[in-house]
Order: C-alpha cells, then sequence, then structure tokens
C-alpha cells in the first residue's frame, strides 16, 4: 500500500480533530460533557428520525473520546461526562446502581436510557462496568484524587459494588447476562458469560477498590463508622472476587494448541468435586478449524464458557482487553499476538479490526438471529470489521514492547510493519468513506450496508492510533490498572 505523505496525513488528523471537537462534542449548560455517537448528516443542524438515536451520548462509545480527551490534556470535559453518568446512576429498585446506556438533553431535561428504549429492550451491561475504569483512568492520569474521594463518587461506587457483589443461584466468579448486553447488542448466541464482560468485570472490579482505597486511606481514622465499614466489607469482597475471577479465566477461557488436545481427550458425564471437565464438554463440539487458527504458537481467550456449549469464536474486543488489563500473562499476550499476525487476512483484511470470527451462516443465523438483517454473515456484529478497534490493538501491542522489549517473531518486524500498514489503510480509506461505523464483507472491503457516517468512534480510534503510533507512544500506558498483588499487600486497616 502507497504510504501517505506527511502533509496529506496531518491534514487527515486536523480534520478529524475539527471532527471531534467542533461537531461530536455536546455542551450541556455551557460545558463540554462528552460526544454524540455519529456526527448528523452535514446538510442537516439535527439528527432525524431514521438516524435513531446517534445523536445521544454513549458511555460506550465515549470510552475512545474519552481516553483522547485525556491524552489531549481535556480533563475538564472527561470529569464532567463521569459527573454527568454518576447523577444518572439508577436508584430505582429494579435496576439501582446501573449507569445509563446513553443520555440526551431534551428542552433542558437530561433522557437516559437503561434499556428501556433500546432496540430489543436489552440493558447494556458494559456501559456500567466502564464508569469505575473511566473514573480511574482519570484520576491517574490528572492525579485528582480530591474528586475520587468525593461522598457522591464514593456513594457511586458503592452502588456500582452493591449491584455486582450479590448473592446469585450461581458459583462461578463470573457475571450472567443476556443476549446483546454489551458492543454485540443483537442476538449472536453471545448470551451467558461472554468473554468482554468478565474481562470488563475485572477492570471495573480493581479500579473500584483502588478508587475505594484511596478513600479509606485519606480519612486514615481508627474511628469506625457504618460507611466506612462497608467500604471495607465491599473491599474485601471484591478482592477475593477479583484473585477468583482471574484464575477462573485463565482455567477455562485460555486455549491454545495443547489446551484443545487435553481437552477432546477429557472424560464426560462425571460428578463430584475433584472433575477434569467440569462443564461437560463433549469433544464434537470443538470446532475443527481451530487447528488451523492457533497453528502450534497462537493462543486466545474463547468467546465464551457455558454448560456443554463453550463459545469457541474469536472476539477482538474481549481479547485485546485481557493483553492490555493484564489478565493473561505476558507469554500469553505474545501468543495472543502471534495468533493474531498468523490470521491477519482474516482479521484486519483490508479494513481492521473484525469483531469476532467466524460468523454465524446459513440455518445458525435465521435460528440464532432471528433472521436479523444487519446481522447478515460478514455484517455488522456477525464479523464485521470496525475501524473503531484498531487502537485497542495496538495499545496492547504497545504495552507489551514498552514492559518486555522485542515482539519480532524469528527476527522478522512483522508486528510493526502489521501495525503501520493497518494505519495506513485508515489514512487511505476512512476520508474517503466518510469515517463509517462499519465494513461489510469477508475482506471488509464494502461500508456497512447500515452504517452511520461520520461515527465518533471510528474518529476517535483513529486519533488514537495515530497518536500511539506518531505521537508518543510511551502514552500506551494510559490505560494501566494497579496489580492486584500490590493492592493486597498495602490493604487499608481500620
Amino acid at each position: 500500500m502507497k504510504k501517505t505523505n506527511y502533509i496529506q496525513e496531518q491534514i487527515i488528523v486536523n480534520l478529524a480533530k475539527s471532527l471531534l471537537y467542533e461537531k461530536a462534542l455536546v455542551k450541556l449548560d455551557g460545558q463540554f460533557v462528552g460526544a454524540r455517537a455519529a456526527i448528523a448528516r452535514i446538510s442537516q443542524n439535527v439528527h432525524s428520525e431514521t438516524d435513531l438515536n446517534y445523536g445521544e451520548i454513549f458511555i460506550r462509545d465515549n470510552v475512545p473520546v474519552m481516553i483522547y480527551l485525556l491524552i489531549d490534556g481535556q480533563y475538564e470535559i472527561v470529569q464532567n461526562f463521569l459527573n454527568i453518568c454518576l447523577q444518572l446512576q439508577s436508584t430505582e429498585f429494579q435496576t439501582k446502581g446501573i449507569f445509563p446506556i446513553s443520555f440526551i438533553d431534551v428542552n433542558n431535561q437530561l433522557i437516559a436510557d437503561y434499556g428501556q428504549r433500546a432496540i430489543g429492550r436489552i440493558c447494556s451491561v458494559d456501559a456500567t462496568l466502564w464508569w469505575p475504569i473511566l473514573a480511574y483512568f482519570y484520576v491517574q492520569r490528572t492525579g485528582d484524587q480530591a474528586w475520587a474521594i468525593k461522598t457522591e463518587v464514593q456513594i457511586g461506587l458503592q452502588r456500582f459494588l452493591e449491584l455486582i457483589l450479590h448473592p446469585q443461584f450461581r458459583d462461578a466468579p463470573t457475571l450472567y447476562v443476556p443476549d446483546g448486553a454489551f458492543m454485540i447488542d443483537r442476538p449472536m448466541d453471545v448470551w451467558g458469560n461472554p468473554l468482554e464482560i468478565q474481562v470488563l468485570l475485572y477492570a471495573s472490579l480493581i479500579s473500584s477498590v483502588s478508587l475505594i482505597k484511596m478513600d479509606l486511606e485519606d480519612k486514615n481514622s481508627t474511628q469506625s463508622n457504618a460507611f466506612r465499614d462497608f467500604q471495607y466489607h465491599q473491599f474485601n469482597y471484591a478482592t477475593v472476587w477479583l484473585k477468583r475471577l482471574k484464575r477462573y479465566l485463565l482455567t477455562h477461557y485460555w486455549v491454545n494448541n495443547k489446551t484443545i488436545q487435553v481437552l477432546r481427550r477429557r472424560p464426560t458425564e462425571q460428578y463430584g468435586e475433584s472433575i477434569t471437565n467440569e462443564y461437560n464438554i463433549q469433544t464434537e463440539t470443538i470446532p475443527h478449524w481451530l487447528q488451523d487458527w492457533l497453528g502450534n504458537q497462537g493462543g486466545y481467550l474463547i468467546g465464551n464458557v457455558r454448560t456443554g456449549r463453550p463459545d469457541f469464536r474469536f472476539f477482538t474486543l474481549g481479547n485485546c482487553l485481557g493483553a492490555i488489563f493484564d489478565i493473561i500473562s505476558p507469554v500469553q499476550q505474545r501468543s495472543l499476538f502471534t495468533l493474531f499476525l498468523r490470521n491477519r487476512h482474516s482479521l484486519f483484511a483490508q479494513m481492521p479490526l473484525r469483531i469476532c470470527h467466524p460468523p454465524l451462516e446459513s440455518q445458525d443465523w435465521r435460528l440464532i438471529t432471528g433472521f436479523d438483517r444487519k446481522n447478515l454473515p460478514w455484517c455488522y456484529h456477525n464479523a464485521g470489521h470496525w475501524p473503531c478497534l484498531l487502537w485497542f490493538f495496538v495499545l496492547a501491542i504497545l504495552r507489551y514492547q514498552n514492559r518486555y522489549g522485542d515482539l519480532s517473531i524469528d527476527g522478522s518486524d512483522s508486528f510493526e510493519l502489521l501495525l503501520e500498514e493497518s494505519y495506513q489503510v485508515l489514512l487511505e480509506r476512512l476520508p474517503q468513506q466518510k469515517w463509517a461505523e462499519y465494513f461489510d464483507g469477508p475482506t471488509g472491503i464494502w461500508i456497512g450496508q447500515q452504517a452511520r457516517n461520520y461515527q465518533t468512534w471510528t474518529i476517535a480510534g483513529f486519533l488514537l492510533v495515530h497518536h500511539f503510533l506518531k505521537v508518543n507512544p510511551a502514552d500506551s500506558s494510559i490505560m494501566n490498572l494497579p496489580n492486584l498483588n500490590q493492592i493486597l499487600q498495602s490493604k487499608p486497616q481500620i
């Protein structure tokens, strides 16, 4: 691919910045509080009926926006966004503790969506899990512990943990959710314990206990009170859950060529505590495409663990976050990146990155998606290509290189070439194709059949890729989470 010259590159970067700052960001009471999902048609000042809710401010869509704003020093906007979300955290009995999927200002009144207006009426669980993570990143980047220890922030964390840390009918430390409860927001057979939710659960819990720890240490008082006692109780409960969750993910979700061969030979119909096949997985459920997909050195976190029905599909975001949040070890991260490189023609193709692989097809597509025309095979969330995902992969690679050194395979610079080629694809195609939301087809060459143009997280994702690769790779540390062992060693006392 022909490399874009420096002047043209800067023109595109400046265009993306102007779209973000001048078109996407939304003001409430004179202050920027977040970005709309997509910029309205250039010929219109407002979104039309056919734009659905793309004019609203989504927590999920604002993740790359807030990360970029932190890098760009726009701390006030990030704090405004966090505060508005906190203000809208539900206090209703049925939904107490959840954060809104999205919100919008209508006639000076904030209208939030907790799933009651969404297509299919599904609440996006990931929106709630992202808030404490973004809050922790904000405090780490700015050093603003005074915000972290505010009563309203700590009460918000308390409500969140009350929602998560409650008794249930299952012993597994994972979070059970319905189909369509995260970025993949339509029926795609991801119900149960989808990978993306579990890695976000881990990050949200460790972010929450870190923010609570700041408050407990700031008070530094031997005098007990009900609020501090409850904080301490939640801190202890969450750290126990974190240890169990990480061990569970590494035991049940991580696969490579060796673990698959062990799994294929495990007995079934076992009963009792000391068994090797806890979820009674039959050999026939393990797809043959895994042989070529994994190779000898590849490894990844599978999509879901369910009784008798594991989901071996590869989900890009969950795996990238698993590396970024250090759920998988450095050795496993290297195996994951090797798998990306081995399958680059499927995952990167002509528009990085594919959201999942392989797609649901034929009878599976009809029965599982309910004949969803948006999720045809190789479309939208059914193995479509999303440029907003590339920055997660870039950040994961750079974090590894900054911490552990060279990532080359057999002395080659394959990863550097892969990142540069992917960046050049974004430079060439996104401005021409109006910063489209997603791309369809086995190679991602077609603009998505129902894709919105000027999608904000496409624009913000491009700006992050540019920043990490061309401006300051050291900023890849912005999403570093605290080490769980260090938190436990410096556990606050009451």
